[in-house]
């Protein structure tokens, strides 16, 4: 098969396309040609070699999420027929032409969207829905703080969050990406160059704060979220992009009864991860089905420009996903 290939540790221009052995499915994993896969902020960090993948992974093809048709079935698997559409989370690969998924980890494409924006949805919705309802237990009626409004996660947790009821704060870097956000049902948009989220949060609300805080930031935001927190708050941290070394102030999180979650999926156990995609297949699938959320696609690449998708996200300048496409 063809994959997208990380030849040595380095920037963008490390990736050719070369032929590989394909993958070989276990007794209860189903083999899938890769239609498309999405970029995430962690396939930068593997191609420069400071995220290598779970065992049984590949370091030098990443990809975290693919979508695709079934191509053959092991003789355990009973869910999944040849020719099915499906999507995936997947520890690593999706930049490869074919991929082996265990039966329990893939889900249906829903009927009105076509396989190449379904790639948008895995890795996003999953992380978002997890960090917020799964992690922080995000009830009807409260306010929640989400980072990188613009940004793949951001864009999936404000659909989702607003398909609940709830009071969406956002950030982002431009006013462009907040009002795109603002469309998608964020309420009240804070533009960090210009304002201090923080206070913004505590001016809207009276004093009150946020119930949850969506954070993919990390260290610079740590003491800001912490003020923007209200009472018996929720904060889960699912990215490091400004850092990741913080100094705690263990009164802010006492005197407030503060909770705080760090999460990650990729390197969860097999029945942790088939219990979180069969929650989302029941829970949030039919979102998509009603049209109630959508994945929402910046650009789309061909695999063999794999190098300029990677430079276009280290841009910052993508609102939602950034699609490799491995079929025309």
């Amino acid at each position: 098969m063809q994959a997208a290939v990380v030849t040595e540790p380095g920037g963008p221009e490390v990736f050719q396309i070369q032929d590989v052995p394909p993958p070989i499915p276990g007794p209860e994993d189903v083999l899938v040609a890769v239609h498309a896969s999405a970029l995430n902020r962690a396939d930068l960090l593997q191609r420069m070699g400071r995220y290598p993948g779970p065992p049984g992974t590949r370091d030098d093809i990443p990809g975290l999420e693919m979508s695709g048709t079934v191509e053959a079935v092991s003789d355990r698997v009973t869910s999944w027929q040849v020719g099915d559409r499906v999507m995936a989370l997947l520890g690593g690969g999706g930049y490869g032409g074919q991929v082996v998924v265990h039966e329990r980890l893939l889900m249906p494409v829903p009927d009105d969207l076509d396989l190449a924006t379904a790639a948008a949805i895995p890795e996003v919705f999953l992380t978002a829905y997890d960090a917020m309802f799964a992690q922080c237990e995000l009830a009807m009626g409260e306010r929640v703080l989400i980072h990188a409004a613009g940004s793949g996660v951001g864009t999936a947790a404000i659909q989702l969050a607003a398909a609940q009821g709830n009071r969406i704060f956002g950030t982002a870097g431009s006013d462009d990406k907040l009002a795109r956000a603002s469309e998608l049902g964020m309420d009240v948009g804070i533009n960090y160059h210009d304002a201090d989220f923080a206070e913004v949060v505590t001016e809207q609300t009276a004093g009150a704060g946020v119930q949850v805080v969506l954070d993919v930031i990390g260290a610079p935001y740590w003491a800001q979220n912490l003020r923007a927190l209200a009472i018996r708050g929720r904060m889960v941290i699912v990215g490091m992009m400004g850092g990741s070394k913080v100094e705690v102030n263990l009164g802010a999180l006492m005197g407030k009864r503060l909770r705080v979650h760090g999460t990650v999926l990729r390197a969860r156990p097999l029945e942790e991860k088939a219990a979180l995609t069969q929650q989302f297949v029941s829970r949030v699938l039919p979102l998509f089905e009603s049209g109630t959320v959508r994945p929402i696609v910046d650009r789309e690449f061909p695999l063999a420009e794999v190098s300029e998708a990677h430079r276009y996200m280290e841009t910052n300048a993508n609102f939602g996903k950034i699609i490799l496409r491995h079929n025309s």
